[in-house]
């Protein structure tokens, strides 16, 4: 007797988590809408765009797939191995706009430095999941080495925008695993001096300018308070609804530096208007709360502390970007996700969320 034919033959899935997925679909997209004005509608800008994000939602599908056991497993690896391409930056990566940031393999040319945005996390989170929590001031010492040698690494090439990214990355890890109000006060007042030692010895000319054309605007420089006055005049000009698509005026009559990566918010905030910075910020939230979602739920040390620092950490991001935009903030050269043109970040970012619904799947699997 034949055996019977199956009636449908089992197909292979991609596990994702629907919430997150759609929310970067569309944040993605209006991304796109908003880099083809802010790069003179140029159809070129767009599609090498488009191709960074298609890596980027690669990266999320393939990391959504990987159980959080192997991250777990892999994590001090990668760490160190982020750390060695650090390092090669220092000896031998490219000089562009007076930095050395990049690696140039051949095939690809790429930050290492923004990889160090995931891998810190990582590390901290790896070094307290079989430590009991709130740490102790030994372990405290620890994690703080995790975070400052590659921030130290990164403000060298100088990058003090990233640097302080994965400073906060590290330091939300370690907020995230408790700390006793002694601790916090001691490391408010440790604070003070070390700021006063970053501006006397650390910081280069052009970072201790920003700061004061953050602080006292009237003593700075005419062409250090430029990009402000123009970030906040194309953002005030919006109004409400904004000018229109393709409308704008300040970044297509070359008013405004850097319209198509760092400042492109003001580019938003002038054809678009309020209700269309609050349309994207809104999506912003979506993704923390979900992310901060799966952070509650998760079962384990290392998926929680890694849940809730990938969500808090990037709403720094977006926080640091609208504010250093909108003159709230000093100006960092910090991009704003999925929106600004560029390539490793958007990556690294797509890299995280794919690490979350990880976590998501990992919950479901092992869950009542």
């Amino acid at each position: 007797m034949r055996a019977p034919w199956p009636r449908q033959l089992p197909l292979p899935s991609l596990a994702v988590d629907i919430p997150l997925l759609v929310t970067l679909l569309l944040v993605s997209g209006l991304g796109l809408v908003v880099l083809y004005s802010a790069a003179g509608a140029s159809e070129g800008a767009v599609i090498r765009q488009s191709i960074r994000l298609g890596a980027g939602f690669a990266a999320f599908f393939v990391f959504a797939q990987i159980p959080p056991r192997y991250l777990r497993l892999w994590t001090p690896w990668v760490y160190v191995a982020v750390l060695g391409l650090l390092l090669g930056v220092m000896l031998s990566g490219d000089i562009a706009g007076g930095s050395q940031r990049w690696l140039d393999l051949g095939v690809i040319r790429f930050q290492p430095s923004e990889l160090m945005k995931l891998a810190t996390p990582l590390m901290v989170a790896w070094f307290f999941h079989e430590r009991t929590l709130p740490p102790s001031f030994g372990h405290l010492v620890v994690a703080l080495l995790i975070i400052a040698v590659p921030a130290f690494l990164i403000a060298e090439q100088p990058d003090l925008g990233t640097a302080l990214l994965v400073v906060a990355a590290g330091g939300i890890a370690i907020l995230l695993a408790g700390m006793s109000m002694r601790l916090i006060f001691a490391g408010a007042v440790a604070a003070v001096p070390m700021a006063w030692i970053a501006w006397e010895y650390l910081l280069h000319d052009y970072q201790r300018t920003r700061v004061i054309t953050f602080l006292v605007p009237g003593d700075a420089p005419t062409d250090a308070t430029w990009n402000i006055w123009q970030s906040q005049i194309a953002i005030g000009s919006g109004g409400t609804f904004g000018k229109g698509w393709l409308n704008g005026t300040q970044a297509h009559l070359d008013f405004l530096p850097e319209s198509s990566t760092d400042f492109i918010f003001a580019v938003m905030g002038e054809e678009f208007g309020l209700m269309g910075l609050i349309g994207l910020i809104a999506l912003y939230l979506v993704l923390v709360g979900r992310g901060l979602w799966i952070a509650v739920q998760a079962q384990e040390t290392f998926t929680r502390l890694l849940a809730g620092t990938l969500s808090l950490t990037f709403f720094v991001y977006v926080f640091v970007n609208a504010g250093m935009v909108s003159g709230i903030l000093p100006v960092v050269g910090v991009p704003l996700p999925f929106v600004s043109a560029g390539g490793t970040s958007a990556v690294t970012l797509m890299a995280g969320f794919g690490m979350l619904a990880a976590i998501s799947r990992h919950r479901k699997l092992i869950g009542p």
